[in-house]
């Protein structure tokens, strides 16, 4: 989501390609020529061959700098838009992930409701810090939304399913509804197929 949403942003002319896996979770052999862990997503540009959600927003955002998804070079501003990328992809992402298949760490299916409720507890008190932050200004950095607001959107759809919702907290529900007002935002999310939720 966060790196279709900063194509829409940033008004590039791109093309969607659906991956379909087997029966079996596999991927394409043509799409693991690209990629090959299997995963997605996967930007083509030119002969540069792009993976990792967050390597693909900064992709954009380097290559589309009018769209403003990272503030100037060498500003403090731009360096806390990375921090939040980072912390976002490699803390709360993975987070999420071991949430939704806990069945991939563990051979063990008793250890599978352990994992999930330990996990659970963890996203919750990182969506409450993401709140707070967020209860002095309407985006993760500066005055505009950036690719790390991006991210954070992605993140806090995926959290509808914890308990309570993700989008329960106050300011992480104006964030969210500021950025599902964008024009980028909504088009992405039509272009998905995904609901935008009555909040």
């Amino acid at each position: 989501m966060a790196p279709h949403a900063a194509l829409a942003e940033a008004g590039a002319d791109y093309e969607l390609v659906l991956v379909e896996r087997d029966e079996q979770g596999q991927s394409p052999p043509a799409f693991l020529e690209l990629n090959p862990w299997g995963r997605v997503p996967v930007l083509e540009h030119g002969d540069l061959v792009l993976t990792e959600s967050a390597a693909i927003v900064l992709h954009v955002a380097e290559r589309f700098p009018d769209a403003r998804l990272v503030p100037p070079p060498a500003t403090r501003e731009r360096s806390e838009v990375y921090r939040w990328l980072m912390h976002l992809t490699n803390t709360l992402q993975p987070a999420f992930l071991r949430w939704f298949y806990p069945e991939r760490y563990t051979s063990d299916a008793v250890g599978e409701p352990a994992i999930r409720a330990l996990e659970g507890e963890s996203i919750a008190r990182h969506l409450d810090r993401l709140d707070a932050e967020l209860a002095e200004r309407p985006w993760l950095v500066g005055d505009e939304r950036t690719g790390a607001d991006l991210f954070l959107f992605m993140l806090v759809r995926w959290g509808r399913r914890q308990e309570p919702p993700a989008w329960d907290r106050p300011h992480l529900r104006s964030h969210f509804k500021r950025l599902v007002e964008r024009s980028g935002v909504r088009r992405m999310m039509e272009e998905q197929g995904l609901e935008i939720p009555p909040l």
